[in-house]
């Protein structure tokens, strides 16, 4: 790890992962599913021309081995405390080993292109954030900090409004970013089919348009029609 930018980035235990799905998918459908999603978040990353370091923070086996595979660090996280946890405990690493700044990727957001991160990297402010909302509005699918604990991430369904209202409460710029492919993040049955209907051959849109769900299951929602 370098003293530049660092991409972090949080993997939960597959084995339980997606639960809100799961009205329509299986436990082990949803985990093949946070897996290939996090294939593509991971493939996205080492497809970056321009790539930074990057860290996959995780105790799941199949994230440590896919970390592996593309020479990607892993900060271990074995009491997974959650996303918000885990980001806590790599910042400190990161600030510890001297990283200027961080950038926080989650990993259920299949569609991320190497061109967005370009964008991120383009609009960062010497010191300041960089924000990019979900698709609704609500959550938070990626965050630059500069310097890389400028303000502490706390992850959830809304955590984009808390996001902003700290970054302004540093008195530093923050730029929001509208980015396409970092927007479309899969949590409920209304994700899943928007993934499969947008363009593209992601791992995770190949199997959301396997599965072949009706209107009718996606609609069901989380807890049933």
């Amino acid at each position: 790890m370098n003293a530049g930018l660092v991409v972090l980035v949080p993997v939960k235990n597959t084995s339980g992962a997606k639960q809100r799905l799961a009205s329509v998918l299986d436990q082990p459908a949803r985990t093949k599913l946070a897996q290939a999603m996090l294939h593509d978040v991971m493939a996205a990353l080492h497809d970056w021309k321009n790539r930074r370091d990057v860290a996959i923070v995780s105790g799941d086996d199949y994230a440590i081995d896919l970390a592996r595979k593309y020479e990607f660090e892993i900060i271990p996280d074995q009491t997974n405390p959650g996303e918000t946890g885990a980001i806590e405990m790599a910042t400190q690493i990161c600030v510890e080993r001297g990283a200027e700044s961080t950038l926080v990727i989650p990993a259920d957001i299949p569609l991320i292109q190497p061109w967005e991160l370009d964008e991120i990297v383009k609009h960062a402010p010497t010191a300041g954030s960089v924000l990019v909302p979900a698709f609704d509005g609500r959550g938070t699918n990626a965050a630059l900090r500069r310097p890389a604990n400028l303000f502490p991430l706390r992850f959830g369904n809304d955590s984009f409004k808390p996001h902003h209202a700290a970054a302004q409460a540093t008195a530093k710029p923050c730029v929001i970013l509208n980015l396409p492919g970092i927007a479309v993040d899969v949590d409920n049955p209304e994700d899943l089919k928007q993934l499969a209907a947008v363009p593209g051959e992601t791992r995770a849109q190949q199997l959301a348009r396997a599965w072949s769900l009706s209107d009718r299951l996606l609609a069901t929602g989380p807890d049933g029609p």
